[in-house]
């Protein structure tokens, strides 16, 4: 008989493979003491770092894309030198060399959730490189995916960036983790390589060794032993599915006409060519911290105006909607200071900076110069959006900002629930909104995006949130101003379809969600998607609203 166990699916598709576990973390080693020659150990030691480094980098040349970013990211860390001087530190204090790295590694772990935010998802890498580190230190292979020799369905408590990044679709065919939510690196990164995925899968780490399960990343549900029929109908569906997205083409629309802007989400440069390739009407969310972040001195106008500007080429004649430096106390700037913050993700950040430091309003007045500059010289549609916006008066003050600089389109990010249910007044004050519905859905539900124990919380089907998007919704069609979604949430083809029904009017998404999202409006009206809309916002929770919606 068939069981069924439920997570949060955040990858498409589906697949029916055995299971192939990944193996537990060993135990560390026993600790032996002082090493007798530290210096001599502490070279051991970077030895060992630098390897992991190098491995890391030679993974992400293999790679594209995000997975590339993710990989390149990841390398710096162990060649970080504050590391290797919390592991002489540590050689100092008596111990021996595997035990220096993890405890300088568990140093790093401890003040990055501190800060909490960007930063704190940042804590459960450092347990792989940590591993890693002490695999080399011990002449032991590096942690890795199990290697069966067939096809198969990959099950771990989480996964790290140095393994998801490297999957081979033809080989790991899904991948279900017990813990990790929505914005996870596992979700992020299957996603864009195209993999099925189950995150937040309370049991799948009890799944035995060549049981066979049916993945479905669309609703979650991971069936084990299930019978021929359920099998045949789910790949037949995917199957459809698969028809479906190679003859997805043109502008998003519902299947009665109306239009919906369908656009891409952009982080930085090395995404820009494959994000640029996707027949998609522009992007939706341009992330500029790269730009800021890892470097000792703010970017200069001229480094930021060529830079905006190879984007703002790349898509020519279609709309490019920029926001503002996102950064503060969780993710800080090495030339700005932020002082001490004992909540981060609740402090100056986004927008908050500009208002609260003379530096931050530096910052903003360079990158408005940067953009409009970058934009009088290229053909794209350049518009402008400020995060972290809370109040009216802020987002006011913002397209004020905007207008002295010659950009004519400024808007305001919702992702804090008093901006969302003062979205009039809010929208009042400037041109559109765009609803970050990660951040929105952290802020709503009182619950740490990174926290795997609060995944079901987090949920972007949860209808709290999307009450907050359908108020925001309202705000704008009463101003026939345009609010759209940028949140991850936009990238899962039926949540789109509510999305659209309650009255969204564009969403921006990972590129390789374009596509299946596009497909899937093609196929509702907009009455039918205003009743999944009106049926989700009866739900008593986010469970029984993707139930309600597939049974429409």
């Amino acid at each position: 008989m068939a069981v069924e166990i439920h997570g949060i699916g955040v990858s498409p598709g589906a697949a029916y493979a055995p299971v192939a576990r990944l193996a537990p973390t060993p135990a560390p080693p026993a600790d032996t003491g002082p090493e007798a020659d530290p210096a001599a150990a502490l070279e051991t030691a970077q030895a060992a770092l630098e390897a992991v480094a190098a491995d890391l980098d030679a993974r992400a040349a293999a790679a594209t894309g995000p997975s590339a970013d993710v990989l390149f990211a990841q390398s710096m860390m162990p060649r970080d030198p504050a590391l290797a001087a919390q592991v002489e530190k540590a050689l100092a204090g008596g111990k021996s060399t595997p035990h220096a790295v993890i405890e300088a590694y568990g140093f790093f772990r401890a003040a990055l959730e501190a800060v909490g935010g960007y930063m704190a998802e940042r804590a459960a890498d450092l347990d792989d490189l940590r591993d890693r580190t002490v695999a080399v230190l011990l002449g032991q292979p590096m942690p890795g995916l199990p290697d069966p020799g067939h096809p198969f369905v990959l099950v771990a408590a989480d996964l790290a960036p140095a393994d998801t990044a490297t999957l081979d679709p033809e080989q790991v065919v899904a991948v279900v983790t017990e813990q990790g939510g929505p914005t996870s690196h596992t979700a992020i990164l299957a996603k864009s390589i195209g993999i099925p995925a189950v995150v937040a899968c309370a049991g799948a780490t009890g799944l035995a060794d060549g049981v066979k399960v049916l993945v479905d990343g669309r609703t979650g549900m991971v069936t084990i032993d299930p019978g021929p029929g359920w099998v045949e109908t789910a790949l037949e569906f995917e199957r459809r599915r698969a028809e479906a997205l190679a003859s997805s083409r043109g502008p998003g629309r519902t299947a009665d006409g109306h239009t919906v802007q369908l656009m891409v989400n952009l982080g930085s440069p090395a995404d820009l060519d494959a994000a640029a390739a996707i027949d998609s009407e522009g992007v939706g969310l341009f992330r500029t911290e790269f730009l800021f972040l890892d470097r000792e001195n703010a970017p200069t106008v001229d480094e930021q105006t060529e830079t905006y500007g190879r984007v703002f080429a790349a898509f020519a004649g279609r709309k490019v909607v920029v926001r503002t430096l996102d950064a503060g106390a969780d993710k800080p700037l090495a030339f700005v200071d932020h002082g001490d913050e004992p909540n981060p993700a609740l402090g100056v950040r986004g927008i908050r900076l500009a208002d609260h430091s003379d530096a931050g309003r530096a910052l903003l007045e360079d990158q408005l110069t940067a953009i409009s500059a970058a934009a009088a010289k290229h053909e794209a549609d350049v518009w402008v959006m400020a995060p972290m916006v809370s109040t009216p008066a802020e987002a006011a003050a913002f397209a004020a900002a905007c207008r002295a600089h010659g950009i004519a389109k400024a808007g305001t990010m919702i992702e804090v629930p008093a901006a969302a249910l003062r979205s009039g007044l809010v929208l009042d004050g400037c041109d559109f909104a765009s609803l970050g519905t990660n951040d929105l859905g952290q802020y709503t539900m009182a619950a740490d995006r990174m926290n795997g124990d609060l995944a079901e919380l987090l949920d972007p089907w949860q209808p709290a949130l999307l009450e907050l998007v359908s108020l925001a919704a309202e705000s704008g069609r009463e101003l026939d101003k345009p609010v759209g979604v940028c949140g991850e949430a936009a990238s899962d083809p039926q949540l789109a379809c509510v999305l659209v029904g309650l009255g969204v009017t564009s969403l921006s998404m990972s590129p390789g969600s374009v596509a299946e999202v596009r497909a899937e409006l093609a196929t509702r009206t907009l009455a039918e998607c205003a009743a999944m809309a009106a049926a989700v916002l009866h739900a008593p929770d986010a469970v029984t609203a993707r139930r309600v919606v597939t049974e429409l």
